[in-house]
This record gives C-alpha cells, structure tokens and sequence, in this order.
C-alpha cells in the first residue's frame, strides 16, 4: 500500500464517523417532524368537529337575530301608533279640557271677586 492509499483509507474513516456523528442528529430531527405531523393531524382531527359546531351555533344566533329584529320592529310600530294615539287624545281632549279648566278658574275668581266686594259694599 501507498501513502496516497492510506491517506484514502483515513479520510474515508474519517467521513465514515462523521456521517455516523451527523445521521444521529438527522434521526432525532425526523422523530420531531413525525411527532409534529402527529400534532398538526390532531389539531385538524379536533378541529372538524369544532368547526361545525362554531357553524350551528352561528346559524341559530343568526335566526335568533331574525326574531329578535322582527320584535324590534313591531316595538317601533307600536311606538309610532303610542305617539299617534297620544298626539289624537291631546287635540281632542286635551284643548277643550284645558278651556273648560279656564273657564272654571275664571267663573270662580269672578265669583269669588264678586263674594270679596259684595260684603265691602255693604260696610261703606
């Protein structure tokens, strides 16, 4: 053997360990990435299920929503017919009502003027 077929030899051990030092690393590496598949499968195996159930329940709020839009509107018209009923009783009622309130106070101021002086006439 010659110096240049041993100095082959040594290198080709040499490369041989190194690879023997570098393939444990590199098996440790692809035991992380194999468990990391595992999560990430999990994580959308559990996450299916989530899903649907996140779907359902936006489905019902929304009908939910629905009723509780149609309730709000039939308090509006309700509102609306409250401040017309209102605005009705107060024309009809509420401008003969404060006349004959007027009328009262001035017939009784009047006939209570008339009850003060009568007694001072009588005095003179």
């Amino acid at each position: 053997m010659s110096g240049g077929a041993i100095a082959g030899l040594i290198a080709a051990g040499v490369f041989a360990i190194l690879v023997a030092l570098l393939a444990v690393p590199i098996l440790k590496l692809g035991k992380v990435l194999d468990e990391v598949v595992n999560a990430v499968k999990s994580m959308r195996d559990g996450a299916t299920p989530l899903l649907d159930e996140v779907t359902a329940t936006v489905s019902t709020t929304h009908q939910q929503l629905k009723k509780v839009d149609g309730i709000s509107n039939n308090v509006a018209d309700a509102t609306a017919n409250l401040s017309a009923l209102t605005s009705v009783v107060a024309a009809t009622v509420g401008s003969p009502l404060i006349k004959v309130v007027a009328f009262s106070h001035g017939l009784s101021k009047a006939l209570s003027d008339r009850t003060r002086s009568t007694p001072r006439r009588r005095a003179k």
